[in-house]
């Protein structure tokens, strides 16, 4: 029987996200923690559960999996990288908590992380996103080892999201669809998340995580996602914890 708790002791509201969307993971034996919108295997265990019916519902958090809690809660790059979390959310008016859950997601908060398709950091951020905003190689770094600065690859990322707060504004499934499968898939289906399955949960796995590290239960200011339809497999992929496999923040 699952036990239902309120993270870190406080009530949480839900951000319309789908019908029903879950975390399901475990943390391995090297503690990378891996997530998921579904049970992959065995392994993977319900971690929490929220109805985006029911917006006055709390998130529920299986009593089975506390390490991911303690994971996502009290990760010690956490402490470490919150004054530059805060920093950058104030000078790009990006909510900090956001920043953080994309950086989980993203991640798995190691600064030295990099996907298969060449994103760097903290922000899994791409060469090409960092060169449109200005950062460039010289004798003494060169452009990817600039980016893997945690303040840099911070500072970029929360410049991402806040340009695409500002094309998305109070939408914030689109600006986290763009973050992953950008912002030109969203626009080429009609300003909805497209029919990617990884990008559709890789919205929920963030929107999931961006409640636990919300302070108190905010007033609902998101609308209610819009999945498009046309082309999709059916098929969903699961989000893994670092986020080596997903596509990272780019521009088209």
């Amino acid at each position: 029987m699952r036990i239902a708790c309120r993270v870190l002791a406080l009530s949480l509201s839900l951000i319309s996200a789908s019908a029903q969307a879950s975390i399901y993971g475990y943390v391995d034996e090297q503690g990378v923690a891996h997530l998921a919108t579904e049970k992959i295997d065995s392994r993977y265990k319900l971690f929490s559960r929220g109805n985006a019916l029911q917006s006055s519902s709390s998130l529920e958090i299986g009593a089975e999996t506390p390490e991911l809690l303690r994971y996502l809660s009290k990760h010690p790059n956490l402490k470490k990288l919150e004054p530059l979390l805060k920093a950058a959310g104030n000078e790009f008016a990006v909510d900090s908590a956001l920043l953080k859950a994309v950086m989980a997601a993203e991640s798995g908060f190691k600064p030295d992380a990099i996907s298969a398709k060449g994103a760097i950091g903290l922000m899994q951020v791409m060469p090409a996103t960092a060169e449109r905003y200005g950062l460039r190689g010289d004798k003494q770094k060169t452009l990817e080892q600039k980016l893997a600065d945690p303040e840099t690859n911070i500072r970029l990322g929360a410049r991402y999201l806040r340009d695409l707060q500002r094309m998305f504004p109070n939408q914030q499934d689109l600006v986290l669809a763009s973050y992953n499968a950008g912002e030109g898939a969203v626009q080429q289906y009609n300003n909805t998340i497209p029919p990617y399955p990884e990008t559709r949960s890789y919205v929920k796995l963030v929107t999931q995580i961006y409640q636990l590290y919300q302070p108190r239960a905010p007033t609902p200011r998101f609308q209610t996602i819009r999945l498009s339809t046309t082309g999709s497999t059916g098929r969903r992929l699961y989000m893994t914890i670092p986020g080596q496999t997903a596509p990272a923040a780019r521009l088209d």
